[in-house]
C-alpha cells in the first residue's frame, strides 16, 4: 500500500505533491522584463535594419505581447495567459488612441506659444502685412458670435426636452426625437447654407452679418442640448414629482420648482458641452460671416470675424513672407485649444458643485 505525500501550499493547504501547480503566478517585474527584453531585440533589429520610431514601438509591443502570451501559458495556464493576451491589447489601444491626441496638443502648444504675447492679444488686422497683428477683433467676435449662439440655443433647446420628457406622448414625441437625432448628425456645411438661405431670402444675396453665423451654430447646438437635458431630466426620480401633485403643486410649477432645480447641475454641465462643440466650427463660420481685419462687435452690422476662421486664412492666405501669417494661426489654434479645455474644465466644476446633496 503506497501512501500519497503531500505538500503545504503557502495560502496553508495542502496540494499532492506529484499534482500540477495550478496556482503559480509570475512576479510582478516579469511583464516589465519581457517588454524591456523585446526593446532590446529591437535594437538589434535596428542595428540591421534601421528602424524609425514607430516601427520601434510597434515591434516592441508586438514582440513583448507575443513574449508576456507564451511565457504566461507555460507558467500560469492557458486562462491567465488569455487574460494578460486581452489587457495588453487593452493597453495597445489606449497608447494608440493617445498618440496622435498628445502629438497634436505638443505640436500645437510648440508652435503656438511664439506668438502668444500681448500684441496677439491687443491688436488687430488692420494695415498689418508681414510681421506683427494679431487676433484682437477675432477672439471678441467669437465671443460675440458664441454667447449669442448660446441665448438662442439654449432656451429652445431646454424647453424641448421638458416637452419630450414631461408632456410629449404618441407619435408628435417620436418624430421630434427623429429630428432631433437627425440633427445630430448633420454635416456642419449644411447648417451654414442654411442661414445663408434664410437670410438671403430676407435681405438679399451677398448679406453677411454676425447674427447669421449664430444662427448656423444654433442649428448644430440645438440638438446637442436637447439630448443632453433630455437625459438628465430623465434622471430625476419621479417620486419627487408625485410627492409635489399630492401637495396640489401644477404641473408647470413642478417642473420649474422641483424638476429643473434638482437636474441644474447636469443640465449646466450640458450646455457648457455643447457651447465647447460649436465654439471651434469653421465651415459654417466661412459661408456667413466671411472675414474682416477690423474690429466689429456688433452682430447685426456687417462682417465679423472669428478665431476659426482667422487661423484658416492666416493659414491657407499667409501672403509674403508667409511664416509670420503661419505663426497666428497656431497660436489662434493653441488659443481655441485652451477655450474647449476651459469650457470641458468648466462643465465638470458645475457637475461637481452644483450636483444635488444626496447626504448629511
Amino acid at each position: 500500500m503506497s501512501a500519497t505525500s503531500t505538500a503545504t501550499a503557502p495560502s496553508g493547504s495542502t496540494v499532492a505533491a506529484g499534482a500540477p501547480a495550478r496556482h503559480r503566478r509570475l512576479p510582478r517585474w516579469a511583464p516589465l522584463a519581457v517588454f524591456a527584453a523585446a526593446l532590446v531585440v529591437v535594437v538589434v533589429l535596428d542595428l540591421l535594419f534601421s528602424l524609425n520610431v514607430a516601427l520601434y514601438v510597434l515591434y516592441t509591443v508586438a514582440l513583448g505581447t507575443l513574449g508576456l502570451y507564451l511565457l504566461s501559458r507555460v507558467v500560469e495556464g492557458g486562462r491567465r495567459a488569455k487574460d494578460r493576451l486581452v489587457t495588453c491589447l487593452v493597453y495597445s489601444a489606449f497608447g494608440l488612441a493617445m498618440i496622435p491626441l498628445v502629438s497634436l496638443v505638443f505640436e500645437v502648444v510648440r508652435r503656438g506659444a511664439e506668438r502668444f504675447d500681448g500684441t496677439f492679444f491687443t491688436w488687430s488686422m488692420v494695415g498689418v502685412i508681414g510681421e506683427g497683428g494679431g487676433a484682437y477683433h477675432a477672439i471678441f467676435g467669437t465671443l460675440v458670435v458664441t454667447a449669442l449662439t448660446t441665448v438662442i440655443s439654449v432656451p429652445i433647446g431646454l424647453m424641448t426636452a421638458i416637452y419630450l420628457v414631461e408632456y410629449g406622448r404618441g407619435r408628435l414625441r417620436r418624430a421630434i426625437t427623429f429630428l432631433v437625432d437627425v440633427m445630430t448628425g448633420i454635416p456642419s456645411i449644411v447648417a451654414g447654407l442654411f442661414a445663408v438661405a434664410l437670410f438671403t431670402l430676407i435681405f438679399g444675396p451677398g448679406i453677411r452679418l454676425g447674427i447669421m453665423g449664430a444662427v448656423a451654430l444654433s442649428v448644430l447646438m440645438i440638438p446637442v442640448v436637447v439630448r443632453s437635458s433630455e437625459e438628465v431630466l430623465k434622471l430625476v426620480p419621479n417620486e419627487l414629482r408625485e410627492a409635489s401633485y399630492a401637495l396640489g403643486v401644477p404641473k408647470w410649477r413642478t417642473i420649474v420648482k422641483v424638476v429643473v432645480p434638482t437636474a441644474i447641475a447636469g443640465l449646466g454641465t450640458g450646455v457648457t458641452l455643447a457651447v465647447a462643440r460649436v465654439v471651434g466650427e469653421t465651415a459654417p463660420l466661412l459661408i456667413t460671416l466671411g472675414l474682416t481685419a477690423g474690429t466689429n462687435f456688433d452682430p447685426l452690422d456687417g462682417r465679423m470675424a472669428t478665431l476659426p476662421v482667422y487661423a484658416y486664412y492666416q493659414l491657407t492666405q499667409p501672403g509674403v513672407p508667409p511664416e509670420y501669417a503661419i505663426d497666428r494661426a497656431w497660436t489662434a489654434a493653441l488659443l481655441l485649444i485652451i477655450l474647449v479645455m476651459g469650457l470641458n474644465l468648466v462643465a465638470r466644476l458645475i457637475s461637481r458643485f452644483f450636483a444635488p446633496k444626496t447626504s448629511r
